[in-house]
């Protein structure tokens, strides 16, 4: 099996500038709950050579992590071979040094389709200085630019998609993961967006560079690289490589869940790192799910909340809708002729579906 790089995740701050209706940090109140980084890098280093075994590369996140520029400046002069990624609303970029801007290896930024789905959801005027910001970045970033999407609007048009590649190298989404967005309406308006997504990304001319497609097609063709490239256990990141580390230094299994005191598994200041608690448990479905051998788990923070923790609303309003569309997805994707696609590919298309750098740094699976 390969050995899989350790993401190591720096919670900059838990502050944010900008306030989004769906923000999962706004769960157990953890959003503004830390400021700065309160441990050195001194400690962040003798951790890192204490317990992190194999390679590793930084992901920046928050809260927003442009608010602590000065603590990136300062990983990045500590580590200065090291691949990086940033997680960020977007508003602040042009407000950072060329210097450090070239270092990143790829960008997630957060907007959620065309101007009015984004304003509504993220505050009016988000769109258009994430646009202008990506513009003004463009030509000085050395890595990719990656639209991290949240699919809560069921509006959402293939064209509002087909707007984000005039700025963005790839399209990431995910489904939200909150109530209120998956009553029948919604679900059938998913359904019906779903299919106009997978009929563009396999008739289109070219590459059409949707993360969780382009993931979940390599999987469905070549399943055992799903089963390699997690050594065998779910494809959700929070299960096997990576290290999320709260300003206070302490370390959770999920980004999403670090309010919750069962998901701690490790600390910088006092230097030590269990496994992580979130792992395939005997209460989930997954194992007698026909999606299982390409899904892999698509997000065991869901699947803990609604099988472990017993969150009956959850998985009825949450988990359960989301599991179907994930299906639906892989259904529609199925309904094509994907090996004769994948074979009409350019050697380099090819080597993107199975090998694409962003599978690092991204759910393959929405």
């Amino acid at each position: 099996m390969r050995v899989m790089k350790t993401e190591i995740q720096l919670f900059t701050t838990l502050k944010c500038n900008i306030q989004c209706s769906y923000c999962v940090m706004d769960v157990g109140d953890v959003l503004w709950s830390q400021g700065k980084a309160s441990y050195t890098i001194d400690d962040l280093d003798n951790f890192i050579q204490t317990n992190i075994k194999n390679d590793y590369y930084f992901t920046f996140f928050g809260g927003e992590p442009t608010l602590n520029v000065k603590f990136i400046e300062n990983v990045m002069n500590r580590f200065p071979d090291k691949l990086y990624q940033i997680q960020t609303n977007g508003t602040l970029l042009s407000k950072l040094d060329a210097s450090i801007l070239e270092k990143f290896d790829n960008f997630l930024i957060s907007i959620d389709g065309g101007k009015e789905t984004t304003d509504k959801y993220r505050g009016k005027g988000v769109y258009d200085t994430v646009i202008d910001n990506v513009s003004y970045i463009r030509d000085i970033v050395n890595g990719s630019l990656t639209a991290r999407m949240t699919y809560c609007d069921s509006n959402l048009t293939i064209e509002e998609v087909d707007e984000l590649f005039n700025y963005f190298n790839y399209v990431h989404f995910q489904f939200a993961q909150y109530e209120g967005v998956y009553t029948l309406e919604d679900m059938n308006k998913k359904k019906h967006f779903l299919d106009c997504l997978v009929d563009r990304f396999f008739n289109n001319d070219e590459l059409y560079k949707v993360v969780p497609l382009m993931g979940i097609t390599r999987n469905l063709l070549f399943p055992q690289l799903a089963f390699d490239q997690c050594n065998g256990s779910t494809q959700c990141r929070v299960s096997t490589n990576i290290v999320n580390i709260r300003p206070d230094g302490e370390i959770y299994a999920c980004p999403d869940m670090t309010w919750s005191k069962s998901m701690h598994h490790g600390s910088v200041k006092n230097n030590y790192l269990k496994e992580s608690p979130l792992q395939l448990h005997k209460d989930m479905p997954c194992n007698d799910c026909i999606a299982y051998t390409w899904c892999r788990g698509n997000c065991m923070k869901n699947l803990w909340r609604a099988y472990v923790d017993n969150n009956e609303e959850y998985r009825n309003k949450v988990v359960e809708p989301v599991c179907e569309l994930v299906k639906y997805l892989g259904d529609a994707i199925s309904r094509y002729d994907i090996k004769k696609w994948y074979n009409s590919l350019s050697e380099a298309n090819k080597n993107e579906i199975l090998y694409s750098k962003l599978y690092n740094y991204t759910e393959i699976v929405p």
